[in-house]
């Protein structure tokens, strides 16, 4: 039985059944006879016991119940990487050969891997019974997912004979140190995308020489791997040209500022990882090419950039231009402020979060966004036209335009000094004054809250000169100036950028329509009613 055992075997990762696992002791267990092997389960559900077996602890488990003996013939200890990519692509044993599409954890999300269907096909073409050592020399994606990859086998063998690969998805495998993953990726000489998620894997606890392994590649994937932000940074070295590195679900809570590396990295996905507090986020704030962040689901509750103050950008994420903040525990119309400072953002998703919930309206909501954060093109995956930003800017200066002068805020620039409070509470809106120019008392007379909504207005929205459109039913506050409307037609209708032409009509008015040409008023001035048509030309 001890033949089963690989002399490596404590600390390997194994196959038993479908369920995987961590070799933590090799060796006897009294009064039995033979040898065990003591492994940690990844599913805890799986165990009976802690590593403790009639009072003896032979290992220990992170789960109390996460362990369990098993005999060595019942562990599968994986294959090398030719092997795999043989049988995956049908070289071996035609009965081990498994086309279609697969599910593969990618960037971070579960996605449909459509490498088996595209490339298994293409690269099978040749022959229906074998596939040559010279077409699998013409591989470019190879996905080995789920092959029970665990080792990289003879030395200059992958090079041999897949010398053109560019891109390895080696997910949900059986590697248990970077090292195996160096071995593997040394010989791929042009190796430009890896996937090695799903992988518990041990990494480097110090400096390691740099290798050339990947020297070429761009995009990384790393999610659940237990990876720590300590080692992602020992690695990074051999990380010169790395583009985007996915980190999502490894734990990690506390980050560090990076000194020398990932200066090229244009995308970092942590989500779903628990930093310790938002302060975190300063240690990565002086990537200089980073231009996307993911942190979805990171517990962070604010945003603050305190190097800038009201109105001027931050130093911080200079090249930042699309942030993904939903799903956190972001509560404050602050931290929103906070984010019109970051100099080159232009895409933001900050959807499932305590804030979007404060209004019951979501239109309300999104134009608040809008006037608060001037550069933003794209919000919530939905583009900003300008027609809806210039409506949302005007709304939220007229507003506020009541609490801006009893705050000390003047239409003449001599007498206009509006206080801290407001300022800290309304940062862009001197830039409003400035673009749209400053409110005066007579112009907000009669002015009703934001969150006040007067009557809704069921109205018929239609577009006359486009027959295959159907018209839409909406309810919509009296309140809503023409410019708001337009900026909701816009993405109503998904309209390409183009001048919209308004007008309503009514059965009181007998055919007749009456064209809705001032953005800045209301509904209620022009006195349509319940059960008017709205008429959209462009």
């Amino acid at each position: 039985m001890t033949a089963c055992v690989p002399p490596d075997a404590l600390g390997r990762r194994i196959l038993c059944g479908t369920e995987y696992a961590t070799v933590r002791y090799v060796g006897a267990v009294p009064p039995t006879a033979g040898i065990w092997l003591g492994v940690e389960w990844d599913d805890p559900q799986r165990g009976k016991h802690n590593g403790t077996h009639e009072g003896t602890q032979y290992f220990k488990c992170r789960h109390p119940k996460g362990g369990s003996f098993i005999r060595p013939n019942k562990a599968n200890f994986g294959v090398d990487f030719l092997t795999a990519v043989k049988d995956r692509y049908g070289l071996n044993d035609e009965d081990n050969v498994h086309p279609g599409k697969e599910n593969a954890l990618f960037f971070g999300r579960t996605v449909e891997f459509v490498g088996m269907d595209s490339i298994i096909e293409q690269q099978r073409q040749v022959t229906e019974h074998s596939f040559s050592f010279s077409r699998l020399n013409q591989l470019v994606d190879i996905s080995v997912r789920e092959c029970a990859v665990s080792h990289a086998g003879q030395k200059e063998e992958i090079g041999r004979t897949c010398a053109n690969i560019r891109c390895v998805d080696l997910s949900k495998n059986l590697i248990s140190s970077w090292e195996t993953v160096t071995d593997i990726a040394s010989q791929v000489q042009n190796l430009e995308t890896l996937n090695i998620s799903e992988n518990k894997m041990k990494f480097p606890a110090t400096s390691v020489s740099v290798s050339s392994a990947f020297l070429k590649l761009r995009v990384l994937a790393l999610n659940q791997t237990e990876i720590t932000w300590t080692e992602v940074l020992l690695c990074a070295p051999g990380w010169p040209a790395l583009e985007e590195l996915y980190l999502t679900s490894n734990n990690i809570t506390v980050l560090e500022r990076p000194e020398n590396v990932l200066q090229t990295l244009k995308l970092l996905d942590l989500s779903d990882n628990q930093l310790l507090d938002e302060n975190q986020l300063h240690q990565i704030a002086h990537l200089p090419s980073l231009e996307q962040l993911m942190l979805r689901n990171t517990g962070i509750s604010s945003i603050n950039f305190p190097d800038a103050g009201f109105g001027c950008k931050t130093e911080m994420f200079p090249s930042l231009k699309h942030l993904e903040i939903k799903d956190n525990k972001i509560s404050q119309w602050s931290s929103i402020n906070e984010l019109d400072k970051l100099p080159s953002l232009r895409s933001l998703q900050c959807r499932n979060n305590p804030l979007m919930h404060t209004e019951k309206n979501q239109e309300t909501l999104r134009q608040l966004i809008i006037a608060k954060i001037g550069q933003l093109e794209v919000l919530n995956k939905s583009e900003i036209l300008p027609a809806e930003r210039k409506g949302a800017e005007l709304d939220y200066r007229k507003i506020f335009g009541s609490d801006w002068i009893a705050a000390g805020g003047h239409w003449n620039p001599e007498k206009n000094k509006p206080s801290e409070e407001f300022l800290a509470a309304h940062p862009r809106y001197p830039s409003l004054c400035l673009k749209y120019g400053a409110p005066e008392e007579g112009e907000l007379k009669g002015q009703e809250p934001l969150t006040l909504k007067n009557q809704l207005l069921t109205l018929a929205i239609k577009c006359p000169d486009k027959p295959e459109q159907k018209p839409l039913e909406r309810k919509l506050p009296d309140s809503m100036t023409i410019q708001r409307l337009k900026g909701l037609l816009f993405r109503l209708l998904k309209i390409p950028g183009s001048e919209l032409k308004l007008s309503y009509e009514s059965s009181k008015l007998e055919g007749k329509e009456v064209e809705l040409d001032n953005d800045l008023k209301p509904l209620q001035f022009y006195s349509i009613e319940n059960g008017d048509s709205v008429l959209v030309r462009w």
